[in-house]
């Protein structure tokens, strides 16, 4: 094939027939890019999308921002060493630097890294190795309707059960806690109750000699469930569960690969509640659109050996360097506060799009993270009230919004929650583009379904 002169049709028929398949994003969002800058990425037939998905949140300053090519060019102009395992050099120096510079001093003045392979499922891997050899307990608490990655220990974690049924042999010393995830209770309260049960669950389970766990090495959780449906746990949980956490002496574990940087409007997700995790795993942005994973712990968790957690790839400079730059460029322009700034515009305009149908059933989130959950009016509704999800309205949505040039993602309960993951950079006027695309997007797919109803 002349690769110049494809077309996107040409690319996806190829794609299709050489990738195994297990490949995701192509089914829903069938391009192929030629190109990308900012929040817009351009296929190879000429047509342009605004960017929402983001390399699910790994492009916190957008595509090819200026100042991460600038100093990528640098490092290989400069012909500084480009792999180094993990042997140190000035570029991982800075990295660290700046890497402390945006956590809270509480964690950083006693904190240790581990550089892990390039990915965020292995600084997982990597933390739960680290609480367990700390500790010399086993199992781990996580919750319900997380995602941690889809290695063996952190696949045991994950609350979606569809891709672990066919993976007979994943860690059984894993224990799921209820999340409160305030929409869809799982002990059908609503408000504040349904954190405050949550809470009072995991004190039981702490507590209770018969609770059926024994001694936790570490607890894991995320500030907004990602993957979940970008659901965002409530800020006095999250203090609830610090203090319980600290009084048990159980590890707890942050997982901010997604939510880390500025994401939520806050340089981390768990400063939202002025708490202080004991393990830190960071991927994503803090790579600059790079292969990047990192692990920063309390130094009392450190009795590892030498080698106990390795990979050949932990020392990528090129990664280094453009997360250097891109987490120093957050913190001089405040692109955390500009992210909750935007999220909010942004969520304001959602909330509008919410009224016009039952079908939109909960816009949530914090900052750039956020979820439209839509759900089946014509369905059993639950204990608070709230119809079933509706994965298949959500995909219908997801399309049309395609077509419209607005890319998407979908994640939550069988598929029903449209998430949004836009650059940290965006500018109001993209925001208000994003809000009116998806809003035509969602009339364009309720009118469908109307109108497939009546001609039944």
């Amino acid at each position: 094939m002349n690769y110049a002169d494809a077309t996107a049709d040409q690319l996806l028929a190829q794609q299709s027939d050489r990738e195994s398949s297990a490949r995701t994003y192509p089914r829903y969002l069938p391009l192929a890019i030629e190109s990308a800058s900012g929040l817009t990425v351009v296929d190879v037939d000429g047509d342009e999308y605004y960017d929402c998905l983001a390399g699910a949140g790994t492009l916190a300053l957008g595509h090819n921002h200026p100042a991460v090519v600038e100093e990528i060019e640098r490092v290989l102009a400069d012909g500084r060493a480009i792999h180094t395992l993990d042997i140190t050099t000035p570029e991982k120096e800075r990295f660290v630097d700046t890497l402390f510079d945006c956590l809270p001093d509480e964690l950083t003045d006693t904190a240790k890294v581990q550089f892990c392979s390039p990915a965020g499922t292995d600084a997982v891997e990597a933390a739960l190795k680290l609480v367990r050899t700390a500790t010399g307990n086993r199992p781990i608490l996580g919750f319900q309707g997380g995602y941690h990655g889809m290695t063996g220990e952190a696949l045991s974690l994950m609350g979606n059960t569809g891709p672990k049924e066919p993976l007979p042999g994943l860690s059984s010393a894993v224990h799921h806690l209820p999340y409160p995830y305030t929409y869809r209770c799982p002990f059908g309260a609503g408000g504040d109750e349904c954190w405050r049960t949550s809470a009072r669950y995991v004190e039981r389970v702490l507590d209770d000699p018969a609770s059926g766990v024994v001694s936790p090495a570490g607890m894991i959780f995320e500030s907004v469930q990602g993957e979940g449906g970008s659901v965002p746990a409530p800020v006095p949980w999250l203090r609830e569960i610090r203090r319980l956490t600290d009084e048990h002496d159980v590890p707890l574990i942050a997982d901010e690969i997604q939510t880390g940087l500025g994401r939520t409007g806050e340089l981390f997700g768990f400063e939202h509640a002025d708490i202080v995790p004991d393990v830190v795993t960071v991927s994503k942005a803090v790579g600059g659109g790079l292969p990047l994973a990192v692990v920063v712990y309390d130094e009392e968790l450190d009795e590892w050996e030498p080698g106990a957690h390795a990979g050949t790839f932990r020392g990528n400079q090129l990664a280094m360097a453009a997360g250097t730059v891109t987490m120093r460029h957050v913190l001089d322009n405040d692109l955390d506060e500009h992210a909750a700034a935007m999220g909010e515009r942004l969520r304001e305009q959602l909330a509008d799009t919410a009224t016009i149908s039952q079908a939109v059933g909960d816009v949530r989130g914090r900052g750039l993270m956020l979820g439209v959950e839509f759900v089946d009016p014509a369905g059993e509704p639950g204990p608070q009230g709230q119809y079933p999800p509706d994965g298949d309205l959500a995909e219908r949505v997801q399309a049309e919004a395609f077509d419209r040039g607005l890319i998407i993602e979908t994640g939550g309960r069988d598929g029903a929650t449209a998430r949004f993951l836009p650059p940290l950079v965006v500018s109001p006027r993209q925001v208000d583009d994003i809000a009116e695309l998806f809003h035509r997007s969602v009339r364009a797919a309720i009118d469908a379904d109307e109108r497939a109803e009546v001609l039944a």
